[in-house]
């Protein structure tokens, strides 16, 4: 067995959870995930603005406090905290290391920068148009500022293999830094595909820190405790079965649900979940409560990945501005009204304009429940390609404070005019790209190419894993209406400009009449005025759930996004908040198992 922990779910997540981890129990490897698209961007722009940045720093801090611990207790820390900088980053804990009097092996994965190569490879037909919407590269070819392909466990693996105590990557995949120590220690073959698909899936279980163990759980009330909420745990056994838990005595909770919710989350389509070293199928995934703060999970299935990696290229897209003022009762909607229109008339039109009226709406929009807000934070948004429309923008709304409806709070100075670095999404030929390894205080420090080979396939499943559906419930004849959170849970999250919410029936004998009741087309009707495109629906009979992908419903997503909740985190609780009518039999049932 091998004990892999997560430290790190995002960059800004717990600096206190590392130290947490090492000394709760005992670990073989701790991971820390800090990278997504948006990230990279800021990463970048540091890099640009300072050739010393580039990386994370808060992790190298992190480190610096639990150096000791971590050499003494013989646990391999890993991380993709290296951003567009892991050279240096690595660089860096070396030189923390030596002031402690230290000299650890620090490992190093590269080669993930691929800007430079993108000119010959459009030139020489390759195609790289937005793998979302098909927009052709040249579009924005004048306007890249970055370009890092996503790599697996494999280059990560060598690092292992070269003797890395600690292991900083660029755009190494967040389940990739889990599965390589998974890999090394079992000496799984690039074809054991169903076993790398478990590492995937504890990977992923893993990748978001405590939003696994009780954090943004729907029944967030059945968590015992929030204060010093343990992260997880994964328990990995050679033949890809495994068990989730976290350390004793610690925070937050490890059940069937909350883990239910994870996988859900951002899955796509469940039948082809694809990473750079295998693809998953989740609807063979099987799991069970093992006991307190236990969940056994077993049965995953995988096949070839795709001949193509996944490149996450930034580009600059304009400019965009947000400011806000608070408006106290009484009839703060009303003035909060007033105020929007006197500002907007004031100021030139732009390309996308948004105004949220936080304590109201904002996250919900338009399908939010009519009520009458004491205060309302009135949050206004622009975006536009002439920076000069922006100024006038941040120059307009403080001026309006004493010339308006009355009530109104100051809540900071202008409105910062900021770049837009958007986001590109392409998949390009995998023998185009190669990881450069090389590990800091080894004997032998050459940097070596990792190219990437190895069996391809479709990238799809023909079709879902067997589950028989349950029985359904014997109707009562008699209806209620309630919530459909009160039938079930879910969890959503951003790919892009697509949300993805996933809904699990808190009951397998409710599942029946989730799948006949909650269409595809009921759902684009509940979230009408926010999703824009189209509204996909996956069946996941073994969760005993659904998941939807909401298209254009981020107003762009990532950093294009106006929106106060860009990555669509509340949007699963819009969904559940609808009100359905169902037979008594259903509550009933829910009730009996609750009790």
């Amino acid at each position: 067995m091998i004990r892999i922990a997560n430290a790190s779910g995002y960059w800004g997540d717990d600096l206190t959870a590392l130290g947490r981890q090492l000394a709760g129990g005992p670990l073989d490897v701790v991971t820390l995930d800090f990278l997504a698209e948006i990230t990279m961007s800021i990463l970048q722009k540091q890099k640009d603005r300072d050739p010393q940045a580039g990386y994370a720093r808060d992790f190298v801090d992190q480190l610096d406090e639990v150096m000791e611990m971590a050499l003494d207790q013989g646990v391999v820390i890993i991380s993709n905290a290296g951003g567009v900088a892991p050279r240096r980053c690595a660089e860096v804990i070396r030189e923390r290391a030596r002031v402690r009097g230290l000299d650890p092996r620090v490992g190093i994965v590269a080669g993930d920068d691929v800007m430079a190569q993108l000119g010959a490879w459009h030139e020489a037909g390759v195609d790289l148009s937005n793998m979302d919407d098909g927009r052709p590269f040249a579009e924005i070819r004048e306007r890249v500022t970055s370009a890092n392909a996503y790599f697996g466990a494999a280059p990560v693996v060598r690092a292992l293999e070269r003797g890395a105590q600690f292991l900083v990557t660029g755009r190494v995949t967040d389940t990739g830094i889990t599965l390589a120590p998974m890999i090394h220690r079992f000496g799984w073959a690039s074809t054991d595909y169903d076993q790398l698909a478990a590492g995937i899936i504890a990977g992923h279980i893993l990748e978001c820190g405590a939003q696994s163990t009780g954090g943004n759980f729907t029944d967030w009330r059945k968590v015992p405790s929030f204060h010093e909420v343990g992260y997880p745990i994964v328990e990995m056994e050679a033949d890809g079965s495994f068990v989730i838990t976290k350390h004793p005595g610690t925070g937050g909770l490890v059940a069937r649900d909350s883990i239910a919710e994870q996988l859900v989350y951002e899955m796509g389509d469940p039948r082809s979940y694809i990473t750079p070293d295998v693809v998953v199928d989740f609807s063979s995934i099987r799991f069970e409560s093992d006991g307190t703060d236990r969940v056994r999970v077993w049965g995953v299935r995988g096949a070839a990945p795709t001949p193509l990696l996944k490149v996450s290229v930034s580009y600059e897209d304009g400019f965009k501005a947000s400011g806000a003022v608070i408006i106290c009762g009484p009839e703060a909607r009303a003035k909060s009204e007033a105020f929007a229109e006197i500002f907007w008339k004031r100021v030139p039109a732009y390309e996308d304009s948004l105004t949220e009226f936080v304590g109201a709406d904002a996250t919900w929009g338009p399908i939010a429940p009519s009520r009458e807000a004491n205060e309302i934070y009135l949050r206004f948004g622009a975006r536009d390609h002439d920076r000069t429309k922006l100024d006038a923008f941040s120059k307009m709304l403080p001026a309006l404070i004493l010339s308006g409806p009355p009530g109104v709070a100051v809540t900071g100075g202008r409105p910062r005019v900021q770049q837009v670095v958007a986001y590109w999404p392409m998949l390009v030929p995998r023998e185009l790209c190669a990881a450069e390894v090389s590990v800091l205080g080894a004997e032998d420090e050459a940097v070596e190419r990792i190219p990437f080979e190895g069996e391809t396939g479709p990238g799809a499943f023909e079709a879902l894993s067997e589950t028989p559906m349950p029985e359904a419930v014997e109707p009562s004849g008699e209806s209620l209406r309630v919530a459909l959170r009160d039938l079930a849970h879910g969890r959503s999250g951003d790919k892009g400009d697509t949300c993805n919410v996933g809904i699990l029936a808190r009951h397998e004998r409710i599942y029946p009449w989730l799948v006949e009741y909650l269409t595809a087309e009921r759902v684009a009707r509940h979230f009408e005025g926010i999703v824009h495109g189209k509204v996909e629906r996956f069946e996941v009979p073994n969760f005993h759930g659904l998941n939807f992908l909401l298209h254009a419903s981020l107003g762009g997503g990532g950093t294009l996004s106006l929106h106060l909740d860009a990555q669509g985190k509340t949007y699963s609780h819009a969904l559940l908040s609808m009100e359905v009518e169902v037979d008594r039999a259903l509550v009933d049932l829910v009730r009996e198992e609750s009790n």
